[in-house]
């Protein structure tokens, strides 16, 4: 068995959950999400999906993934989320910036079998237009047959300003 040594950041996260878990009680939320309400956003660190919106614990679901892609995982956790869990609205934000913008799967699907000797069917989904790409993640949440009826948002966060641009 290898014992794997602490790493400072990973000291620094258990230290700060130390400090969270003190502050307050969260026993008490229900399992639900109080303002019924699903976010799929991109994972960059940029994107504070809880301060950009006004949300605290409790408030929604959020699905993070690199591009903010409704990929069979993100409409998974969509379905678990409106037909087990009442969420009655869902909101899908994309951001200016993204790294998904400055690639193509091709290349970095080569680059790394090159570099590590394994070849491995993972798709990237990089896209060369933000608008457009997320055009499609939202019709791609709307026609699923397990996804509700429901109204179903894109926005777009422009990192340089910290507002959020509706896209139709």
């Amino acid at each position: 068995m290898t014992i794997q040594s602490h790493t400072t950041e990973y000291a620094r996260a258990l230290a700060e959950n130390e400090r969270y878990a003190a502050q307050i009680d969260r026993s008490v939320l229900p399992l639900p999400p109080g303002r019924k309400l699903a976010v799929l956003a991109c994972m960059d660190a940029r994107l504070t999906v809880e301060d950009v919106l006004g949300l605290r614990t409790g408030d929604a679901h959020i699905i993070r993934n690199a591009g903010g892609l409704a990929t069979d995982d993100a409409i998974r956790s969509l379905v678990i989320s409106q037909q087990l869990l009442g969420t009655e609205e869902i909101i899908v934000i994309e951001h200016t910036g993204c790294g998904m913008l400055t690639f193509h799967d091709d290349a970095v699907h080569s680059d790394l079998v090159e570099r590590t000797g394994q070849d491995v069917d993972l798709a990237f989904h990089a896209f060369p237009d933000l608008e457009e790409n997320l055009r499609l993640q939202l019709d791609r949440i709307r026609s699923h047959p397990w996804i509700k009826d429901v109204p179903t948002h894109g926005l777009i966060y422009e990192v340089e300003t910290g507002r959020l641009r509706e896209v139709l």
